[in-house]
């Protein structure tokens, strides 16, 4: 089948109008019980891009979601975060589902401007998980965030006042910072798969460093280790943390530092074709990062074995 070209939705108003919905009682806010949704609706099977922030929490929907090159079943409740100018897509399953149950709230970035949450929103990494890192949640957890979508529900549905925004941005503010607790969580119950993928990305960079790939392609990015793994850059990097107390980012730094070591005190390579072989540009770049990681310059650490 021919993927069409994306739905760019800018306003919550055109995704209600998408799915036939009544329009938004709030232009930069909604929340909407999947069972108001018409799902025998023939929509298109094809990539969407949102303009705003979506947080869904869905149970066995009969559709699957793509997303990247991913698709997910929603036959267990969970939920997930796209933040504005993600793309997915949805497929229509052959199965029957009558029993549809789920919440979408929508929050235009607008509805943040001048709040506390428009800039700290930015700190939640699971906005930026790929749909098959989604968090898979337990009874109690999903009780925990269906009742804060409902009193963010009730709040919209309430007349507005002067402390309806307030309200409504301390219960989204609640809502991330439990969604936070149950993906570490998730990292803890998902112990040993986690492990394997740290071990998975460990194998990877000892063979990157061991063929000439540093020379070839330069330093491996965050984004290049992800992808070989088949998982977004800012999970990966949640769950290293969460791990190893390190981001990605330190993971590569600690590995080039490792052979930089080696070859300082094995060879007599000079610091420059050092650099050069462990895929830096500009020697200067790699004698500070050295200093940061080991508090001695190159040549400091190579005279500490004289």
């Amino acid at each position: 089948m021919e993927i069409k070209a994306p739905i760019r939705l800018t306003t919550i108003s055109e995704f209600h109008k998408f799915w036939e919905l009544p329009k938004p009682e709030n232009p930069l806010l909604s929340v909407i019980d999947y069972r108001d949704i018409n799902h025998s609706l023939s929509q298109p099977e094809q990539p969407v891009i949102l303009d705003f922030y979506s947080i869904t929490i869905k149970r066995d929907l009969g559709v699957k979601m793509i997303y990247g090159q991913q698709s997910f079943d929603f036959d267990e409740g969970i939920m997930f975060f796209m933040a504005p100018n993600q793309v997915f897509r949805i497929e229509k399953e052959k199965r029957n589902i009558t029993d549809h149950s789920g919440w979408i709230l929508l929050v235009h970035p607008d509805f943040l401007w001048n709040t506390f949450l428009s800039k700290n929103i930015k700190k939640y990494d699971f906005f930026q998980y790929s749909m098959h890192e989604a968090l898979f949640l337990s009874e109690k957890e999903e009780d925990i965030v269906v009742n804060i979508i409902k009193n963010i529900q009730q709040e919209y549905h309430s007349n507005i006042d002067n402390f309806s925004q307030n309200i409504i941005i301390s219960q989204l503010e609640t809502l991330l910072n439990y969604s936070e607790r149950f993906y570490q969580r998730q990292f803890i119950t998902r112990k040993i798969n986690n492990h394997r993928l740290l071990e998975k990305m460990e194998d990877f960079l000892i063979v990157y460093f061991k063929n000439d790939n540093l020379v070839k392609k330069g330093l491996p990015t965050v984004k290049l280790i992800a992808q070989e793994l088949n998982v977004s850059p800012s999970y990966l990097s949640g769950l290293l943390k969460h791990l190893t107390g390190k981001s990605t980012q330190q993971h590569i730094q600690d590995k080039i530092i490792e052979h930089a070591k080696e070859k300082l005190s094995t060879t007599e390579l000079s610091v420059a074709e050092i650099a050069y072989e462990l895929g830096f540009e500009h020697p200067q770049s790699f004698n500070k990062l050295f200093k940061i990681k080991t508090k001695l310059s190159p040549l400091e650490f190579r005279a500490s074995f004289n």
